[in-house]
C-alpha cells in the first residue's frame, strides 16, 4: 500500500487533482453566471456539473498513466522503471475519485440555490390566490378593458385583506388569452393555492358576469357563481365575488377591511369607464409605442371623469401618477408638470383624508417629483394597514427603502411580492448579486422584465444619475 501512494505522488496524482478542483470549482462558478444570461433551462447548468464531476476520476487515470515532458506526452515509469501499472492499482484510484466526485456533487446539490427550501421548495400558502385575466364575452370588443378593470378590481379587493397572499396584476397578465390554460402550472409558476377565472358580458345596461374558483393543485372547481344583473350593479357583484373568496378560502376579515371591499368608487358609471379606459393606459405604458401620449390621453380621460363626478377619489390619483409619470420619465419634466400632479394628490386627499390610495398617491409624488423620501415614507407609514398586499404600496417602497440605502429591506418587498421570478434571477438573489422581476419603470425606456442590481449604486431607485 505504500508504495501505492508513493506511486502517486511520483506520478504527481495529488498536484492534478488539487488542481482540477480548482478548476473545475471555477467552470461551475462561471457557467452559473454565463449560462441565465443566454437563458439556458435549468436542466443545462445541472448537466454542465454532472459532467465536470465525472471528468474527476478521468483525470485522476490520466494523470496515473501519462505525464507531459519535453518529448511530449509519455506512458508514466513505475518505480521499477517500468512503463506498466498493475490494472487493480488503476481500478482502485478510478473508484476512489467516483467516490469523491460523488461526495463533491452531492455536496453542490445541496447548496446550490434551486435546492433552497426557502426559494423553490418552499411551502404554498393555503390561503392564497391568483385572479387570472378575465375573458370578455362582449359583442363590443372594445369593452375589453371593463373586463380588465372588473378583474383588477376583484384582485384589488382581495389585497385589502391581510389573511390573504394574493398575486399582483402584472404576474398575472401573462396568463390573458390563453384559451388552455395549463392550471396546475400555472399555480406553481405563482406560488398559489388557488385560482380566480371568469368572463364579463356587457350590454347597453346588463351585465354578466361569470367566476369559478379553482384549487391549482387539484384542478378542481370549488365555486363557481353567475350574476346576471343592471349595469350599476358592477360594485356590488365585484364586491360580492371577493367577499366570497374569502369565505371559500376560510380567511380572517376584519370589519374594516369588508368596509373598504364594500366602498363604492363612484355613482357616475361614464366615469367609471372613463376611469378604466385611462387606467388602461397608464398601467401599460411600459408596451406603448408612445407613452407620453398615453399618458396625456389618460390625463384627458381623468378629467372628463372628475368633470362628470368631482368625488371621484381614484380618478385624481390616477390623474397624479400620470403626470408624475411625465415628470420623472423626462417626458415632461416642467414645474408645472409636477404642480399638476401635487395638486391632483392633493385633492384626492382632500376628499379622502383616510383613503389609503390617496396617502399612496402622495408618497408617490413626494418620491417622483420632490425626492423628498422622508415624507414619502411617512404617506406610505399612512397607507399601509389598508394595503397589506398591494403590489403598487410594495414596489414603492422597496424602490423607496433601496434609495435609502436599506438593501435588505427593499430586496424582501421587492422579491416577495413579484411572483413570476426567474430561476435566474433566485440563483443572483441567493448569491446577493441581482432580482429579476416582471417590471420596472425606468427614466431610459419601459421593459417588462428588468433585472434590479441590489448593491449599491450612485443611482435614484429607476437608474437615475
Amino acid at each position: 500500500m505504500r508504495g501505492f501512494f508513493r506511486e502517486l505522488k511520483d506520478r504527481r496524482v495529488y498536484r492534478v487533482a488539487l488542481a482540477y478542483g480548482v478548476v473545475a470549482s471555477g467552470l461551475v462558478q462561471i457557467g452559473g453566471t454565463i449560462l441565465p444570461i443566454f437563458a439556458a433551462p435549468p436542466w443545462v447548468q445541472q448537466v454542465f456539473v454532472v459532467l465536470v464531476a465525472i471528468g474527476f476520476p478521468f483525470a485522476l487515470v490520466l494523470a496515473w498513466a501519462f505525464d507531459i515532458t519535453s518529448s511530449g506526452i509519455q506512458r508514466t515509469p513505475n518505480i521499477s522503471g517500468l512503463r506498466v501499472s498493475h490494472p487493480r492499482q488503476v481500478w482502485t484510484l478510478a473508484g476512489v475519485g467516483t467516490a469523491i466526485a460523488a461526495l463533491a456533487l452531492g455536496a453542490y446539490w445541496f447548496w446550490h440555490p434551486w435546492r433552497n427550501p426557502s426559494l423553490t421548495n418552499h411551502p404554498v400558502p393555503e390561503k392564497s390566490i391568483a385572479v387570472l385575466p378575465f375573458e370578455n364575452l362582449s359583442t363590443e370588443k372594445e369593452n375589453a378593458f371593463f373586463a380588465d378593470g372588473v378583474q383588477d378590481q376583484i384582485l384589488t379587493d382581495l389585497a385589502k385583506v391581510a389573511d390573504l397572499k394574493v398575486i399582483g396584476h402584472t404576474s398575472v397578465q401573462q396568463y390573458k388569452g390563453d384559451p388552455e390554460r395549463n392550471r396546475t402550472k400555472i399555480g406553481e409558476q405563482l406560488g398559489v393555492a388557488y385560482l380566480l377565472e371568469g368572463s364579463v358580458q356587457r350590454s347597453e345596461r346588463r351585465l354578466r358576469i361569470i367566476a369559478h374558483l379553482i384549487d391549482a393543485r387539484s384542478n378542481a372547481q370549488l365555486w363557481a357563481e353567475t350574476y346576471d344583473r343592471e349595469l350599476a350593479d358592477v360594485f356590488t357583484i365585484q364586491s360580492e365575488i371577493a367577499q366570497e373568496i374569502v369565505r371559500q378560502l376560510q380567511a380572517t376579515i376584519s370589519p374594516q377591511e369588508k368596509a373598504l371591499i364594500e366602498e363604492r368608487p363612484t355613482k357616475d358609471l361614464a366615469a367609471y369607464d372613463l376611469y378604466l379606459q385611462a387606467k388602461e393606459l397608464v398601467d401599460s405604458y411600459t408596451n406603448a409605442p408612445d407613452p407620453k401620449a398615453s399618458f396625456l390621453k389618460a390625463i384627458r380621460l381623468l378629467d372628463e371623469a372628475t368633470l362628470r363626478d368631482p368625488g371621484f377619489v381614484l380618478a385624481y390619483c390616477y390623474a397624479a401618477r400620470a403626470h408624475d409619470l411625465l415628470y420623472f420619465l423626462d417626458l415632461d419634466p416642467t414645474p408645472a408638470r409636477a404642480v399638476r400632479g401635487q395638486v391632483a394628490a392633493e385633492t384626492a386627499l382632500r376628499l379622502a383624508p383616510d383613503s389609503a390610495e390617496a396617502h399612496l398617491t402622495m408618497a408617490d409624488y413626494y418620491f417622483r417629483c420632490q425626492r423628498d423620501y422622508h415624507r414619502a415614507e411617512k404617506e406610505l407609514a399612512l397607507a399601509r394597514p389598508a394595503m397589506p398586499n398591494s403590489i403598487p404600496f410594495l414596489t414603492l417602497s422597496g424602490y423607496l427603502h433601496r434609495r435609502e440605502g436599506r438593501w435588505e429591506e427593499g430586496k424582501r418587498e421587492l422579491f416577495v411580492h413579484y411572483s413570476a421570478i426567474s430561476r435566474a434571477g433566485q440563483r443572483n438573489l441567493e448569491r446577493g448579486e441581482a432580482v429579476e422581476f416582471s417590471v420596472e419603470e425606468t427614466p431610459q425606456g419601459w421593459h417588462a422584465v428588468h433585472v434590479i442590481p441590489l448593491q449599491p449604486r450612485r443611482t435614484d431607485a429607476y437608474g437615475k444619475e
